[in-house]
């Protein structure tokens, strides 16, 4: 999952400066790790400590997100998340934001079959985002990134989310002069997705999802952990990328990583 950290922090200079094109700096010290990672990285948390059976794996999700998430209350959490994460009695709240999506590339990594892939995503959402388009979004992406790992072709995996997700019949030119900010999951999933689906390489894939606009960090987050699965990430990427994080937060990635991929 640290293709959705790279995707976050690579993004998170243009999320509300948006840049049309993909003729940009990777790294700069203006970018940093928002809530797409932090988030991320919580619910690998509990898929690690919920791994002999998973059947902890809702509470868990519940008790990371607000654990981790607690000790970053500034990293760009929307209002009704960071309610949430502070509740002393957390409820779902209906949401179908995207939120939803970009947090669950680690399902698709730690799922040993498709039908895990699902039922991990779907855990791990419904306990904050519980609309039908919220669940959709999370599947989606989670789905992705387990066909991605396990081989199947680029096609074959846009093939197999334009049937039983979304319309994938656009391309990334067709929409980027109009598209605009959009956090619901039916507004960026598919265009995460298409990032990956039109990139040669990992870093293209991030640069694809940038280059649109809108949600650039979670846009560019989901888009990185399918990319990950499916290409690789280059060494020098990672080795950047763990840079911009703390020793907290990269424990719990080298956890994860050692256990599952």
């Amino acid at each position: 999952m640290l293709g959705a950290i790279i995707g976050d922090i690579a993004g998170s200079r243009f999320e509300m400066n948006n840049y049309k094109g993909k003729d940009f700096k990777f790294f700069t010290p203006k970018c940093r790790f928002t809530d797409d990672s932090v988030m991320s990285i919580a619910i690998c948390k509990a898929i690690f400590e919920s791994r002999s059976d998973y059947k902890e794996l809702g509470e868990n999700a519940i008790t990371y997100m607000q654990k981790i998430g607690r000790r970053y209350p500034l990293c760009g959490y929307g209002g009704n998340f960071l309610r949430w994460i502070f509740s002393k009695d957390p409820k779902p709240y209906g949401s179908f934001g995207n939120g939803a999506a970009m947090r669950v590339s680690g399902c698709g990594f730690a799922a040993s079959s498709l039908d895990e892939a699902k039922l991990l995503s779907q855990k791990v959402t419904e306990v904050t985002h519980n609309h039908p388009e919220g669940l959709k979004g999370a599947e989606a992406t989670a789905v992705a990134v387990y066909l991605a790992k396990t081989g199947m072709d680029k096609e074959e995996i846009r093939q197999y989310i334009d049937k039983n997700y979304y319309s994938m019949n656009f391309t990334l030119n067709e929409i980027r002069p109009k598209y605009e900010f959009d956090v619901s999951c039916q507004g960026s999933v598919p265009q995460a997705l298409a990032a990956f689906f039109e990139s040669v390489d990992f870093e293209d894939a991030i640069r694809n999802a940038i280059s649109i606009g809108g949600d650039s960090d979670t846009i560019a987050a989901i888009a990185g952990g399918v990319a990950e699965a499916y290409h690789g990430i280059p060494q020098e990427l990672k080795e950047k990328a763990i840079s911009y994080l703390n020793p907290h937060l990269l424990e719990i990635v080298s956890e994860f990583e050692a256990e599952f991929q």
